[in-house]
């Protein structure tokens, strides 16, 4: 059984309630925004916000309307990150979520090139040696695993996100369009997107309006495949001169401290 996700933008109201819920599960902590200093929505998704409600105002002629969008990783069917990865650390589960293995990222950010959400986040606050490590939504894996809805979902105060299997969803989503024809968009985005994704849409708004991006039906794969022909061999590279700079650094402190230690040593002896 393929899990999935319906998020009905019609239904948004912006509360946030799913970002707590997000943070207070997944233990991550709050961000103090650049541009005020304090504590406040982020901006963008980060190694510390995995999911975020953006806003959209939109305009309809003299009208304007608002659009709220749920961002976060979209648990694509054929997963182009996974794809890119060339170690493995990423991996797309029978039931629907796309899972990440940090013991095995070397932090090469293929799969941020790759992905055509823009979703996976890198620490840039580590270092490589220091443990950096790709960032993004689990859909609550280990939540799954004890038989609990995600918490965005468990949490959700209007209804605007529902969990369940994945084809009822859709049979849902598609049932909601056709009894309130007027009300939606008439398509279920994420139904077919980029091969399908495990988190799907509707809204009264063109989904482009929303910061949702124009797909195909194929799985996001060529994309993948262009970055490891093209990007391996430079990062590959890039990434043995690092290490190779670093190992010299570091052989030549070694040797610095040892010749520093022995001088030491000398002038311990001459002064006795």
């Amino acid at each position: 059984m393929s899990f999935a996700m319906l998020f009905d933008a019609t239904k948004c109201t912006a509360c946030r309630g799913c970002q707590v819920a997000c943070k207070q599960w997944n233990d991550l902590p709050g961000e103090v925004t650049k541009h005020t200093g304090s504590y406040t929505h982020p901006a963008q998704l980060s190694a510390d916000t995995w999911l975020l409600i953006e806003f959209h105002e939109i305009q309809n002629g003299d009208e304007f309307t608002w659009g709220f969008r749920r961002k976060a990783c979209m648990h694509c069917v054929e997963p182009a990150c996974a794809s890119a990865c060339p170690v493995g650390a990423l991996k797309k589960t029978n039931e629907g979520p796309v899972v990440y293995n940090e013991d095995r990222c070397i932090g090469c950010r293929y799969c941020m090139l790759a992905c055509p959400f823009d979703v996976p986040t890198f620490t840039w606050d580590r270092g490589l040696m220091e443990g950096a490590v790709i960032r993004k939504c689990k859909f609550c894996v280990d939540r799954l695993g004890s038989g609990l809805d995600p918490a965005c979902a468990k949490t959700c105060p209007p209804g605007a996100l529902k969990f369940g299997e994945r084809d009822e969803l859709i049979a849902e989503a598609e049932a909601r369009i056709q009894a309130e024809p007027a009300k939606y968009v008439p398509h279920v985005y994420g139904k077919e997107e980029a091969g399908g994704t495990s988190i799907l849409y509707l809204s009264h708004v063109p989904f482009q309006e929303l910061g949702l991006p124009t797909l195909g039906n194929q799985p996001v794969q060529q994309r993948s495949e262009q970055i490891m022909e093209k990007a391996t061999p430079t990062v590959a590279l890039g990434m043995l001169l690092g290490l190779g700079g670093l190992y010299w650094v570091v052989k030549r402190r070694n040797q610095m401290a040892a010749k520093k230690a022995t001088t030491a040593g000398h002038r311990d002896k001459e002064g006795s």
